[in-house]
C-alpha cells in the first residue's frame, strides 16, 4: 500500500493540537499521532483529535446536500439548486417581514472555521439583519457584559506563565482546554511545569476536578454560591487591607472603595462559610494566599459561574477582585500573547472606561433582554421564534451548531424549530437540528480545507506569538458534493443582491473567490506576512518584535466602575436570600440536591458525540453522585432514576463519585436525541428538559439556570 505523510492542527477546540497524519492511496487517514514538531503541542493530542479517521470517513458524515420532503424525508438535492430555493423563501419572508425576519445562529463549528466566524455574522449584517445568536451567549454572555459595566484595562490581565498565584473558578482547564487561561494546548504538563516553579494554585468548584487535584487551596463550594463566595472574598481582601492601594487609588472611581466595602461588609465569615458549604478557615487561607502571600496572578473562570444563578453579578466580582489586587500588567513590561496573523497593536497601561453598550441600543421585545456586541441573547431564541408579532423570527440559518440539543428548555424549542418557515443547517453530520432542518448543506471538513487558528480579535488565546497555516492534505471523498462553509453564505448573499464584507473589504459577489484569497484578505496587514507563517508546515513561535507595555496616553482618565448601583442592589438581593442546604425552595416545591454542570472529558459540547468511538465509550451522561448520597437513596451504580426540578424531569442513569460533594447531582449538557421520553437513555440525558427559558432569569442578558439547579432524585421501579 502506497502512504503519504502529512500534517496540520484540529479545530475541534482552541488547543488546535499539531497532528501528524499517515493517509493512504485512496486518500483516506489510516493513522493520526501528535506532532512532535508542533510547537505548541510538542505532540500532544486528545481522544477527540484522534477521531479524525472516523470524522472523515465515516458512515455518519453526509456528503450530499439534503431537502425534507413533506413526509419528513430528507431526499438529495443539487447545492445550486438549493441555494435558490433557500434564497427565494428568504426573499420572500424579508419582502413581507422585514429582514429581522431571518436569523442566523453561529455554532462551535463556524466558530473554529477561520473565515465563516468573521464572515457569517458579516452576512447577517448585509441582510441588515439584528437577529444574530451564537452559542457565546448560551453559557457565558456574563462575559459580554463585565467589560463594559466594570471597565477594561487595556494591557490586559497577567498570565498564569507570569504568575505567583492564580484563582480558577468554575472552570476544569484540564478537561476543556479553556482559551481564558493560557494552557490550552497539553494542559496538564503546562500546570506541573507551572506548579514546579512554585505557582500557588486556589481552585473553586463543586467537585474535585481534574484541575482541582493540582490546587494548593481547594474551596468545595456549593453550586450556585458563587457570587456568595465571591463577595465574602472581597470583605477579607478589603478589611485585611490586602488590596493594591496604590492601583485602587490611581484607577477606581473616587468613593467607589468604600462603597464596595459597605456593600460585602454583610458577607461575613460565618455567613459565607455556611452559605457556600466552605469552611471558614479555607475561605481565610483563599484569600490569604491569594491577596497577602502573591502580588501577581489574576482569578479566571468560564461557564460556571456564568451558566449559574446571579451569572452577571459572579462574573462582575471576579473581575473585582483583579482590579482591587491589581493583577494586571504594568508599563514597560514585555508581553508575548501576540497573534502574529494579525496587525499589531499597541497596549497602554490604562482603563477603558465603562460605557454600558446595551443600555444604547433597543431592547428585546422578550423580556427586555439586552443585545450585546452585536447579538442577541440565545435564551430568548425560542420566544423570537414563537411570539407573534412585528420581528417574530421566521427563518433560522443555523451555522454548524446545534441548538436543538443546546438550548435550554429543549421542548419549547423544538415547538420553536417546528414552527418556522425555513430552518437551514450547514454542518457534515445529521445532527438533531439537522434532522428538524429543511434544508441540510453538509461541507468540506477540516482537513480538506485552508484555514488559520481561532481568532478573536484584540484577544490573543496563545501565551505566545504561535501561527500555522492549514492546508488541505486530502481532497472530500469521491462523488461528494461539499464546499467551504463561506461559500454557502456568499451564494446566498449573491442570489439576494447583498455585498459582502471581509476585514473590511468589499468581495467580488460576480465570482466566486478562493478560500486562498480570503485568508489573505484576512491577514492583509498581519505583524508576520502570511507567506511567511505557511513557510512551516507545523506551526512556528516566530521571533517577533519585542512588544511592551506603554504607559497611558495623556487623554486617558478612565476609571473601573467597582460598584455600580446595579451590582449593589443584586448584592443587597443575595444577602437577603434565605438557604437551607438540601431543602431548596423553587417556584413552590422543595428540592434535596442542586444540580452542576460539568465536562465530559473527551467530548466537545455536542460536536462528536455522534462517531462510534466516543459512543462507545461515553453513550449516556451519568447523574454522577457521592456514594454517601447514593447509599442514603439505597441506589448502586448503574441504577435507573428520574432527576426532576420545577420545570420538567429526565431519566437518567446514576453513577458514584466521590469527587462529588453531597448534596449535589453532577451532569454533563449537550446529550439527548430529538425524542426524548421519561424512558429513551439511548443518547444520553438532556439536562435542558430540566430548564425553565421564562423563569430564574439574569438581568441584562435574561440568561437562564443552566447550573446550581435544584433537583430531587427519584428512584425508577
Amino acid at each position: 500500500m502506497n502512504t503519504r505523510e502529512a500534517v496540520s492542527f484540529c479545530r475541534i477546540c482552541p488547543a488546535h493540537c499539531g497532528l501528524r497524519m499517515t493517509i493512504d492511496e485512496n486518500d483516506r487517514i489510516i493513522r493520526v499521532v501528535g506532532d512532535k514538531e508542533n510547537p505548541l503541542s510538542n505532540g500532544y493530542v486528545c481522544f477527540k483529535g484522534l477521531q479524525a479517521e472516523e470524522a472523515h470517513h465515516g458512515p455518519t458524515r453526509l456528503l450530499h446536500p439534503l431537502k425534507k420532503m413533506p413526509d419528513g424525508r430528507h431526499v438529495k438535492i443539487d447545492l445550486e439548486q438549493a441555494l435558490d430555493e433557500i434564497a427565494d423563501i428568504m426573499q420572500q419572508i424579508i419582502d413581507i417581514h422585514g429582514p429581522d425576519a431571518i436569523a442566523g445562529f453561529s455554532g462551535n463549528g463556524a466558530v473554529y472555521n477561520h473565515i465563516t466566524f468573521s464572515l457569517f455574522p458579516q452576512w447577517i449584517q448585509a441582510l441588515e439583519s439584528s437577529s444574530y445568536f451564537s452559542t457565546m451567549t448560551i453559557d457565558q454572555p456574563a462575559k459580554m457584559v463585565t467589560p463594559f459595566r466594570l471597565g477594561m484595562w487595556g494591557a490586559g490581565r497577567q498570565l498564569i506563565t507570569e504568575s505567583q498565584t492564580v484563582m480558577i473558578i468554575g472552570s476544569n482547564t484540564l478537561a476543556s482546554h479553556s482559551t481564558n487561561h493560557g494552557l490550552v494546548a497539553a494542559p496538564t504538563k503546562a500546570i506541573k511545569k507551572e506548579k514546579k516553579r512554585g505557582l500557588k494554585l486556589i481552585v473553586i468548584d463543586p467537585r474535585m476536578t481534574e484541575t482541582a487535584r493540582y490546587a494548593d487551596v481547594f474551596l468545595q463550594i456549593f453550586p450556585g454560591e458563587d457570587a456568595t463566595l465571591l463577595a465574602g472574598l472581597i470583605n477579607i481582601i478589603m478589611n485585611n487591607n490586602w488590596h493594591d492601594q496604590t492601583f485602587c487609588s490611581e484607577h477606581i472611581a473616587p468613593g467607589h472603595l468604600e462603597q464596595l466595602r459597605e456593600s460585602v461588609s454583610a458577607f461575613d465569615l460565618d455567613y459565607v462559610s455556611q452559605r457556600a458549604g466552605v469552611s471558614r478557615e479555607d475561605i481565610l487561607s483563599a484569600a490569604k494566599v491569594f491577596a497577602e502571600d502573591c502580588k501577581t496572578g489574576p482569578v479566571l473562570s468560564c461557564t460556571g459561574p456564568s451558566m449559574s444563578p446571579r451569572g452577571n453579578l459572579s462574573d462582575h466580582l471576579i473581575e473585582v477582585i483583579n482590579v482591587v489586587c491589581g493583577r494586571f500588567r504594568r508599563a514597560g513590561e514585555r508581553y508575548m500573547d501576540i497573534n502574529p496573523w494579525l496587525p499589531a497593536f499597541p497596549r497602554y497601561a490604562e482603563v477603558i472606561p465603562p460605557n454600558r453598550t446595551w443600555e444604547q441600543e433597543p431592547s428585546s421585545r422578550i423580556f427586555g433582554a439586552q443585545s450585546l456586541a452585536g447579538e442577541r441573547m440565545s435564551s430568548t431564541l425560542a420566544d423570537e421564534i414563537l411570539t407573534p408579532g412585528e420581528g417574530q423570527i421566521k427563518a433560522l440559518i443555523n451555522a454548524s451548531g446545534n441548538p436543538a440539543i443546546s438550548m435550554p428548555d429543549k421542548r419549547k424549542f423544538a415547538n420553536a424549530l417546528q414552527s418556522l418557515e425555513l430552518l437551514v443547517t450547514v454542518d457534515p453530520f445529521m445532527t438533531v437540528t439537522a434532522k428538524a432542518s429543511d434544508y441540510v448543506l453538509p461541507t468540506k471538513m477540516m482537513y480538506e480545507r485552508f484555514d488559520l487558528p481561532l481568532t478573536f480579535m484584540g484577544f490573543p488565546i496563545y501565551i505566545q506569538p504561535w501561527g500555522q497555516y492549514a492546508t488541505p492534505i486530502m481532497p472530500p471523498p469521491k462523488g461528494a458534493e461539499v464546499v467551504d462553509d463561506w461559500y454557502i453564505y456568499w451564494g446566498l448573499a449573491k442570489r439576494l443582491g447583498k455585498t459582502l464584507r471581509l476585514n473590511g473589504v468589499a468581495l467580488d459577489m460576480k465570482t466566486a473567490p478562493t478560500t486562498e484569497a480570503l485568508l489573505d484578505i484576512m491577514t492583509k496587514d498581519s505583524l508576520v506576512p502570511l507567506d511567511d507563517i505557511k513557510k512551516y508546515p507545523s506551526g512556528k513561535i516566530f521571533d517577533v518584535p519585542p512588544h511592551f507595555v506603554q504607559p497611558a496616553r495623556p487623554e486617558a482618565d478612565g476609571k473601573f466602575d467597582i460598584i455600580p448601583a446595579d451590582i449593589q442592589q443584586e448584592l443587597a438581593e443575595v444577602r437577603q436570600e434565605t438557604v437551607v442546604h438540601g431543602h431548596y425552595e423553587s417556584n413552590g416545591t422543595y428540592f434535596s440536591h442542586r444540580l452542576s454542570v460539568r465536562r465530559t472529558r473527551n467530548v466537545m459540547n455536542t460536536v462528536v458525540p455522534q462517531l462510534q468511538k466516543t459512543k462507545e465509550q461515553y453513550p449516556y451522561n451519568p447523574a454522577w453522585i457521592n456514594p454517601q448520597d447514593l447509599q442514603a437513596y439505597e441506589l448502586c451504580s448503574g441504577d435507573k432514576v428520574y432527576i426532576v426540578s420545577d420545570h420538567g424531569r429526565v431519566p437518567a442513569i446514576v453513577e458514584a463519585d466521590e469527587t462529588v460533594r453531597s448534596g449535589v447531582v453532577s451532569m454533563s449538557h449537550g446529550y439527548g436525541g430529538e425524542q426524548d421520553s421519561d424512558n429513551a437513555l439511548e443518547n444520553g440525558s438532556s439536562v435542558n428538559l430540566l430548564i425553565s427559558s421564562s423563569r430564574n432569569l439574569d438581568n441584562i442578558t435574561a440568561m437562564v439556570r443552566m447550573s446550581g439547579i435544584p433537583v430531587n432524585i427519584e428512584k425508577r421501579t
